[in-house]
């Protein structure tokens, strides 16, 4: 007999981490362009096509990056206060922003403007069929994001410092279900260089 509910099309959202100082960019990336978009707005626009609601978390010169933006109608930013005290604590913001209904989040980071809107259609179609705690993407030279369900959102609350996800899925590789694309990793925008590159 089959379950109704797994039938029934879950509540996703997707968190877009884009809080850091970019220390090491030496500006705020978060206001490049690239192929004619923000960084993050290359993230934001990929989620909100697939997702139910996108949270964009901000931090550092939010203000700025929050005008900068283009926000379509499922997509709203939150600021991190605490943002300089590392990663954890705007992811903890995004998820403790997301509806209450939401299932599961995908986390996307602001700076790899190269994860596409198919990209993240894969890890939601792959969660409503089954409904796995982590899902992640695998590209062929290393990982790329990740959708957590509700369930693991605890544990990611209690990180601090400056890890993301990621400090949860290596310390129990065996609870990740990976999703296989054939595609390089997107690279992140960390240094003026790598502007080019993405």
């Amino acid at each position: 007999m089959t379950n109704p509910a797994a039938r029934r099309p879950a509540v996703i959202s997707a968190v877009v981490l884009a809080a850091g100082s970019s220390t090491r960019f030496g500006a705020t990336k978060q206001l490049m362009v690239v192929r004619g978009k923000t960084l993050v707005q290359h993230a934001v626009d990929a989620a909100a096509a697939v997702v139910d609601e996108v949270i964009v978390v901000l931090g550092h010169d939010a203000d700025a990056v929050e005008a900068a933006l283009a926000l379509p109608a499922n997509v709203r930013a939150v600021h991190n206060p605490r943002h300089a005290q590392g990663q954890s604590t705007s992811l903890a913001a995004g998820l403790a922003a997301c509806a209450p209904g939401s299932e599961a989040a995908v986390v996307l980071l602001g700076d790899q403007p190269g994860i596409r809107e198919d990209h993240v259609r894969a890890l939601v179609t792959a969660f409503e069929g089954s409904r796995p705690e982590v899902l992640r993407l695998r590209f062929r030279d290393g990982p790329g994001p990740a959708l957590l369900a509700r369930p693991v959102w605890s544990e990611v609350l209690a990180l601090t410092g400056d890890v993301g996800a990621r400090a949860i899925l290596d310390a129990d590789p065996e609870r990740v279900r990976w999703i296989h694309v054939d595609e390089d990793v997107p690279p992140d925008v960390d240094a003026p260089d790598d502007l080019e590159r993405a």
